[in-house]
């Protein structure tokens, strides 16, 4: 079985292949109209065949998305994540576009290597030179770096919405209101307004955004969706069957602890404080659908949300860091490593009867 990160990882590659994919399907198409009938390219001398091109160049083109994916996902997308967004774009196109000059040469000798015979280095290289000098080569630059470049704004777009939301608006999955049972989570840090007295707006939300990048690793290893940011509140979601699943939505809290507990030192020497939080949980149908006309977005209603919220905010009065409802309690299957203990009955804002919370410690 994959983990929850392997499948997200994958489904985020998949896309970089697609686009290439169809781009050098495109590209091939235009150049049999460009060289209509001609049988061997007029820059090069290497020989052209049609169907040969129309596998190979999109098979390359798929391995060059599939390449460029994982090195956006698996390194990129870390290394320049302080950067701007423009800075971000034209950093990695340009190490792409080496990446692809240097597949495209490699691609030229390859093909000189089963054309020719009787090849020595000169016959070998010539093709490849005679590419890299001609005119042809900034109309083919220009069409790779417009394919990198739009990948690059795919890429900082779908992190922008949110893993899934922008799939999600191409298929069109909530243009029309969907009714799904969820879980969700509402995680607010502890003595926030101290916190930023202390350290300052700047600093304050420097923290911020560490913590909650620090924090979304769990989120995306225990199969959640971070539906919204609010303050130094964070909403996370799943579908029922997803967070029912090794209990996924309980042991993504206590992962989120452990991850905090490790970067304890980088905290403490930065800004003199490590941050905790608390949590509310609860399930419930809710609709969700696409909303919006100058900025649109997908959204849940529903009374779950508010229930959610009403019990993250009653943490306190409990000193308890993790709070469920009643109803979650009863559909999940507690292993041995937790200690439930109910807090009493609660008539929670905006209910006419009162619902029964549980804290969890491990």
């Amino acid at each position: 079985m994959l983990s929850p990160k392997t499948k997200r990882n994958i489904g985020r590659v998949i896309p970089f292949g697609v686009l290439w994919f169809i781009f050098s399907l495109v590209y091939c198409i235009l150049e049999k109209g460009i060289l209509g009938n001609l049988n061997a390219y007029p820059a090069t001398g290497v020989p052209y065949n049609f169907v040969r091109s129309i596998i190979a160049i999109p098979a390359a083109g798929m391995f060059m998305g599939i390449l460029t994916g994982i090195l956006e996902i698996g390194y990129f997308s870390k290394w320049f994540i302080k950067k701007s967004f423009t800075r971000k774009i034209l950093s990695k196109s340009f190490i792409y576009l080496v990446i692809v000059i240097v597949f495209l040469i490699v691609i030229t000798l390859i093909n000189a290597l089963y054309t020719q015979k009787g090849y020595t280095f000169k016959t070998l290289s010539s093709p490849a030179l005679a590419f890299l000098t001609d005119s042809s080569m900034i109309g083919t630059m220009l069409y790779m770096a417009a394919i990198i470049v739009m990948t690059q704004f795919y890429s900082e777009f779908n992190d922008s919405l949110g893993q899934g939301t922008l799939r999600n608006f191409f298929l069109g999955t909530y243009h029309h209101p969907v009714q799904e049972e969820r879980i969700f989570m509402f995680l607010d840090m502890k003595s926030s307004t101290t916190i930023a007295e202390k350290l300052g707006h700047v600093m304050y939300f420097e923290m911020l955004r560490e913590y909650f990048f620090d924090l979304s690793s769990a989120v995306i290893d225990y199969a959640g969706t971070i539906y919204q940011y609010a303050g130094d509140e964070m909403i996370i979601s799943w579908k029922l069957k997803d967070g029912l699943k090794n209990n996924n939505f309980i042991e993504c809290f206590f992962a989120m602890k452990r991850v905090l507990e490790k970067e304890t030192k980088k905290y403490n020497s930065k800004y003199g404080c490590l941050p905790g939080f608390k949590a509310g949980l609860h399930y419930g149908m809710v609709t969700t659908g696409e909303i919006g006309s100058l900025k649109k977005e997908i959204i849940f209603t529903g009374d779950v949300l508010n229930t959610s919220a009403r019990i993250q905010g009653l943490c306190n009065h409990f000193n308890a860091d993790l709070l469920l409802s009643e109803d979650l309690a009863k559909i999940i299957q507690f292993p041995n490593n937790y200690t439930i203990t109910s807090v009493g009955d609660n008539l929670l804002k905006g209910r006419s009867k009162s619902t029964e919370l549980f804290s969890i410690t491990r």
